[in-house]
């Protein structure tokens, strides 16, 4: 449904974007997370054609947007960080007016919005003019608008700035819903929430692409192993530095004297049960024998944190 190939974007000699390139599929959802000016909307505003891409090519459902913009925009649903609310108009006209923009038919019109209203959770506001609303209301207002015409693709840039904790909960699920309905690609700050919505995570850092997560299957973050080994920690983390399979060596809080708490992480493509074997009886025949054993998977904070560090840019 989205593909971007090599897309790069300047604004004069800032380079925004460099040679940024994937591909989603149809009703993925997929998060996009990244530093301040890691290029997150940029990203956002090529993909809705509301900027052009200085090189490369991006392509909506099957059609360049360069080309045919019209009919890749018909696609796409998009709700700004700051939703285009006209203030003085009712939630159900706003509504109404933004169905004729996307060329709803006139007798479709009114199911389309009660249909809206209901979803997103705005039937007891349906009278109020947008200008008086809660930023919680006006933030579901904004999807309300993106979802008017059934588009195929839903592109939300930071959709839970400045809401309080309910009113976060509250949009997330919301959106939750969306998934398998439509294909949702959406920018946040909020990990945990990324975490629990979206299927795929796409990091940027510097306006690069540095990573492409699998959020659905943890296998596709790094191997972690916490070990507890009697010695002493320096002399542990020394040892485990020099060991063939692993990587990424740091000590952990020691919860007994003389027993040091460390995590490794295991060397992509090699065989962790083999690593785990060499480290077993090289620690014992270091005099460090193993105490506790334990396998851990990265989280996406973990991810996060390693790629925008620069250790895990790919």
């Amino acid at each position: 449904m989205i593909e971007l190939e090599s897309v790069t974007k300047k604004y004069g000699n800032l380079t925004a974007l460099r040679d940024v390139s994937f591909h989603i599929t149809e009703k993925e959802t997929v998060g996009l997370l990244g530093r301040n000016g890691a290029g997150k909307t940029t990203l956002l505003n090529l993909i809705t054609g509301y900027f052009p891409p200085s090189a490369g090519r991006i392509r909506i459902g099957g059609m360049e947007m360069a080309k045919d913009p019209a009919a890749c925009k018909r696609l796409i649903g998009y709700m700004p960080e700051r939703p285009p609310l006209y203030d003085e108009m009712t939630t159900e006209s706003y509504l109404r007016f933004v169905c004729r923009l996307r060329e709803v038919k006139k007798q479709a019109v009114r199911d389309h919005v009660e249909e809206i209203l209901a979803l997103c959770g705005l039937r007891e506001v349906r009278t109020r003019v947008l200008g008086h609303l809660s930023r919680g209301y006006r933030q579901r207002a904004g999807i309300a608008q993106a979802l008017c015409g059934a588009p195929e693709i839903l592109v939300f840039d930071e959709p839970t700035t400045g809401l309080d904790p309910q009113q976060t909960v509250e949009i997330r699920e919301l959106i939750r819903r969306l998934r398998g309905e439509h294909t949702v690609i959406f920018s946040s700050h909020i990990l945990s929430e990324v975490q629990q919505v979206c299927s795929r995570v796409i990091i940027l850092d510097e306006g690069r692409m540095a990573l492409d997560y699998d959020a659905e299957h943890p296998d596709s973050g790094r191997l972690l192993l916490r070990l507890k080994i009697a010695g002493e920690t320096p002399a542990v983390l020394k040892r485990l530095r020099h060991l063939d399979g692993f990587e990424d060596a740091e000590a952990l809080p020691e919860e007994e004297t003389g027993v040091a708490e460390v995590r490794v992480s295991a060397v992509r493509g090699e065989d962790s049960g083999a690593a785990l074997d060499r480290a077993f009886r090289t620690l014992a025949d270091s005099g460090l024998p193993v105490r506790m054993m334990r396998e851990e998977r990265e989280n996406l904070e973990e991810v996060f944190l390693r790629v925008i560090s620069g250790s895990g840019r790919q």
